[in-house]
């Protein structure tokens, strides 16, 4: 059986709340609130990735193919999360607004930013850590071990 690690998972999910932190003490309009808003978003992006990279895995386990699954639009991969329990249904639907809002952060990284993904930022920490968990059950290193 596959086993899946989630630790860089969970350290991209750390990083991002630590910036988010960060920017959030930093005086208004400042250097190092730009600096923080620059790590937001960088780990934004790595943490969607790094999720997404895990998903296929999964996947893969419940026979999806792998080169089938490297062509798949990310937002039909989110669905075949939710039709293996990976994800319920009103987490997909989250996880379309985080895609198509880190598809726009690529492009901005000003004002927009900050009124856009700073409100999301908490909500996709919390489906973050519960994605990490629901894989660390389902394909964790205890299961592996359990099936070897």
């Amino acid at each position: 059986m596959l086993y899946l690690n989630v630790d860089h998972l969970r350290r991209c999910m750390q990083t991002l709340d630590s910036s988010l932190a960060l920017y959030q003490k930093a005086e208004p309009d400042s250097i190092d609130q730009e600096v923080f808003r620059n790590a937001i978003v960088k780990s934004y992006e790595l943490t969607q990735e790094t999720a997404f990279k895990l998903l296929i895995k999964a996947l893969k386990v419940y026979g999806h193919g792998g080169k089938k699954l490297a062509t798949t639009p990310i937002k039909d991969l989110l669905r075949l999360a939710a039709a293996h329990d990976l994800m319920t249904l009103p987490e997909v639907e989250r996880w379309f607004r985080y895609r198509d809002n880190r598809n726009n952060t690529a492009h901005d990284y000003g004002e927009q930013f900050a009124h856009e993904t700073l409100v999301l930022i908490p909500t996709f920490l919390q489906d973050i850590a519960t994605l990490s968990d629901t894989l660390e059950r389902k394909l964790g290193k205890e299961n592996a071990n359990v099936n070897d």
